[in-house]
């Protein structure tokens, strides 16, 4: 779907744009009050549209009970003089109105525009009264930004999806006083959805599709947008001595990769400035090895890969902007299989940093590579490491679906990142990291064994890592 700006006063029309829309968004806020008679708010725009109708959104809003909280979203049709519906979005309370708020409202907008057949809407964007933590060129840019998120679609694979199932909407025009300023605003956005939208695509292909070589593939598509990227295969990682991750690969037909991406477009003076390492699990795909995963939902551990692909998706966005830092992408992609060469409980490996590991569980494999991957990032000096991994189920059952759990032993970069996932709407929720979890590792065979029991799993990971 593509998003237009413009400055044309869509109120003064009463939501016809004379371009053959048939569908008009408006924005409302959230009443201060009680009781179930309470209802949404309009914006001042959208109340002058609501007039030229005869007043058909109020009475609408008030039928429907419509709160206008946020992320909900309220369709009018056919109203008599005006467009074919009328989608109402709600913004939640207008004094606490921000970014993650906006986006809401038009990821909501988006789901209910899709549901009709028209290849175009418009959409008013405007700040409700009372509203102060927010510009109204960054309120149309994050609207604008929800939608996009909400518009992905994998369908690549169905062949037989009826047509009339399809989204139709092809163009969202979002009217917006001081369009230019709100377009600028969308552009840093846009390249960060399209970021997402590239590891959302790599996440949902098969593992038939998306392997350690082919994964490697796309990695090198990001050197037309400037990334620098080195991709070592199973021999070169064999002599430098990749004992843990080749354990993994051992198993698998496929053979492993290892990728790494640079941006070098920071201060270059005294040196340049350290630069951000960034890594991610990239198991391909996960069957748990010898120590083998029940049948139930095994399709899903194709997903295994998704830290890889969530660091490839900021390493495009990273070159779409041109962001003036050092950044460097490192990439362990491996399959874990379980055939007669695979690595067997008990087995001991040795990691690139010389240490010896005892492999109790071998379905705790994504720690075995991304603990070589770490000690190769050590080369480029970094200035902090951040490790993106889909590492334990454990850090699922302890905090659910709503939240990542993070680990760090550096306080003011743990900070940074809670900040950041706060404001975007992708919290994480801190865990400890103290050395008296270590013991739980203590191996009788090797300096260290890959998994130290029930308790803590996700903190022993992490641990492990360590």
């Amino acid at each position: 779907m593509k998003i237009a700006f413009s400055d044309a006063a869509l109120q003064k029309s009463g939501g016809k744009t004379g371009a053959g829309t048939g569908a008009v968004v408006v924005l409302a806020s959230e009443g201060a009050g009680k009781g179930d008679a309470l209802h949404g708010k309009l914006t001042p725009g959208g109340e002058a549209i609501d007039a030229a109708l005869g007043g058909c959104i109020t009475r609408a809003i008030a039928a429907a009970r419509f709160k206008a909280r946020k992320g909900t979203a309220l369709t009018v049709l056919a109203p008599a003089g005006g467009p074919a519906r009328v989608v109402v979005a709600g913004l939640g309370k207008a004094e606490a109105l921000d970014a993650l708020a906006a986006e809401a409202a038009g990821g909501a907008a988006y789901a209910e525009l899709a549901r009709g057949g028209e290849a175009a809407a418009a959409l008013l964007a405007e700040l409700p009264r009372g509203a102060r933590k927010i510009r109204l060129a960054d309120l149309a840019a994050d609207i604008a930004t929800g939608a996009r998120l909400r518009s992905y679609r994998f369908d690549k694979y169905r062949t037989k999806e009826k047509p009339e199932d399809k989204p139709k909407l092809q163009t969202l025009t979002i009217h917006v006083k001081g369009a230019a300023a709100a377009k600028k605003a969308f552009g840093p956005r846009e390249a960060v959805v399209d970021g997402v939208f590239f590891t959302r695509d790599l996440v949902s292909e098969p593992g038939n599709v998306i392997y350690p070589e082919s994964l490697a593939d796309e990695a090198r598509k990001l050197a037309r947008l400037g990334v620098k990227v080195e991709v070592l295969d199973e021999k070169k990682m064999k002599s430098l001595g990749f004992g843990a991750l080749l354990g993994v690969a051992q198993g698998s037909a496929r053979p492993p990769r290892l990728v790494v991406m640079t941006w070098m477009h920071g201060p270059r003076t005294g040196g340049g400035a350290k630069p951000i390492a960034i890594l991610g699990k990239g198991v391909t795909f996960d069957s748990g090895g010898i120590s083998i995963k029940p049948a139930a939902a095994m399709d899903e551990m194709k997903f295994d890969m998704t830290g890889a692909a969530s660091v490839l998706g900021v390493m495009k966005a990273v070159a779409t902007l041109e962001l003036p830092i050092n950044v460097v992408g490192v990439l362990p992609a491996t399959e874990n299989m379980p055939d007669g060469n695979a690595v067997k409980p008990g087995d001991v490996v040795t990691s690139l940093s010389g240490q010896t590991i005892e492999i109790l569980n071998t379905d705790a494999e994504g720690r075995l590579i991304l603990c070589d991957a770490l000690t190769w990032c050590a080369r480029f000096e970094p200035a902090v490491v951040i490790d993106i991994a889909t590492l334990t189920g454990a850090c699922v059952i302890a905090l659910g679906s709503h939240a990542s759990g993070l680990l760090s032993n550096h306080d003011p970069l743990a900070i940074e990142l809670l900040e950041a996932g706060q404001a975007s709407g992708d919290r994480a929720w801190r865990l400890p990291l103290w050395d008296d979890y270590q013991k739980q590792l203590e191996s009788p065979f090797a300096d260290m064994s890959n998994v130290g029991g029930r308790e803590a799993g996700t903190i022993t990971a992490a641990c492990f890592l360590a």
